[in-house]
């Protein structure tokens, strides 16, 4: 880690080894549907905004309310696209930017065609390592539902630890009460 002093607002892109990771911009919008729409068995039984399946107009909408949250250093919801060829392969991000307390939420989601590649682990673990690193943030939390296995290994390959299980903490998609994983890396 360097000795700079952290920053004060959200990136704008990062690289990894494979990725290109920006902020959503005006004009993603097709990508991202695609993306989702190819994706939605996987992303649908966790993520309440694939269903019903958005529009292209929707998914553009999101992306230019994302922009201006981003812009207003408010939120980052970021894609993850391969440097190699520019390939939309999913998105993450550093939502409700606490920066009083110099806390970040992780999300995040695969495009179900690059899931099972590390590339979902390179870029969760980009975004949470920067705000630790580079914006001095204190706490980098998540939370998923203790059924999706898939999210909390991601979770613990990127160095979250499972700080507890809060026991029958919201209702899932379907309605049913669901045990929700509480994870965190921890900064200086």
């Amino acid at each position: 880690m360097d000795s700079l002093p952290p920053l004060n607002e959200l990136p704008e892109s990062l690289e990894t080894p494979r990725l290109l990771i920006r902020v959503a911009r005006p004009g993603d919008g097709p990508v991202f549907n695609q993306a989702v729409l190819e994706s939605l068995a996987e992303l649908s039984p966790w993520l309440g905004w694939v269903t019903p399946p958005p529009t292209v107009q929707e998914s553009e909408l999101n992306c230019r309310r994302a922009h201006a949250r981003w812009l207003l250093n408010e939120d980052l919801m970021a894609f993850f696209f391969l440097r190699d060829g520019g390939t939309l392969v999913g998105g993450s991000g550093l939502h409700k930017a606490d920066w009083k307390l110099r806390q970040f939420e992780v999300g995040y989601w695969a495009r179900s065609r690059h899931a099972g590649h590390g590339l979902m682990t390179e870029g969760v673990k980009a975004l949470a390592d920067h705000a630790l690193q580079r914006l001095g943030a204190h706490r980098v939390f998540l939370t998923t539902d203790d059924r999706n296995i898939r999210s909390w290994r991601l979770a613990e390959r990127t160095g979250f630890e499972l700080e507890g299980v809060l026991r029958h903490e919201r209702f899932d998609l379907a309605g049913r009460l669901r045990d929700t994983r509480v994870y965190a890396r921890i900064g200086g």
